[in-house]
This record gives structure tokens, sequence and C-alpha cells, in this order.
């Protein structure tokens, strides 16, 4: 099975972007494994919780860059975030399987959120 994961990375965060937390979900494979700097998730359900509360932080979401290979895309973008000196920069790193993402392993410099 051939998958954008482009396009798919993209409407992830894209709907991440507009808080569209329904749409989120249709793009999370069920057994998903999310990491970042400061935390593991596994399970939709949890990554959803996880979106859910990144989404009441942030008040804008732009997409700088995407690329995509046969089961992989990285998404570089940056958040504004109220209260941070400077926009948050990050990059995603997507795995897909059956044509969802299966993890998200996500790339930050956190420096800019310790206070």
């Amino acid at each position: 099975m051939i998958t954008d994961t482009k396009a798919i990375g993209v409407a992830y965060y894209t709907a991440l972007g507009e808080k569209n937390i329904e749409v989120v979900k249709k793009y999370l494979h069920p057994d998903i494994q999310f990491a970042d700097p400061q935390e593991k998730v596994i399970g939709r359900e949890a990554v959803l919780k996880a979106a859910k509360g990144f989404t009441n932080i942030f008040k804008t979401l732009t997409i700088r860059a995407a690329f995509g290979s046969e089961d992989r895309a990285m998404i570089v973008y940056e958040v504004e975030i109220p209260g941070l000196a400077k926009n948050l920069q990050a990059a995603s790193l997507l795995s897909f399987r059956e044509g969802l993402i299966s993890n998200i392993e996500l790339f930050y410099d956190s420096t800019g959120l310790l206070k």
C-alpha cells in the first residue's frame, strides 16, 4: 500500500493547528506512540488527550516545511505560545502503518520553555 505520507502529515498538523481534534483523530493509528523531550504516550486516546492539552496552550501553529517518503514524513513547524519570548520551532518525524500515523517523534529545543 502506497501512502502519501507528506499529505497526511500536513493534513494532521493543519487540523492540529485548527484545534480540530475530531479531524486529528482520523489520522492516528489505534496503537500510535508519541514521544517528545518531555514525555512518551501510547495509544490513540492518550495521544488525543495530549494533543488536546497542546491545543490549549498555543495561539497559532504554522507549517514551515514538509517532506515524505514511502512510510515516513517530516513536518517542520513553529507554534506561537503566549508567554514565550519567541515562537517554538519543532520538527516531527512521523511513521506510518496501514495508512495511518503510527509513531510521532517530536524534536524541539526545550530551553525556550524554561522560565
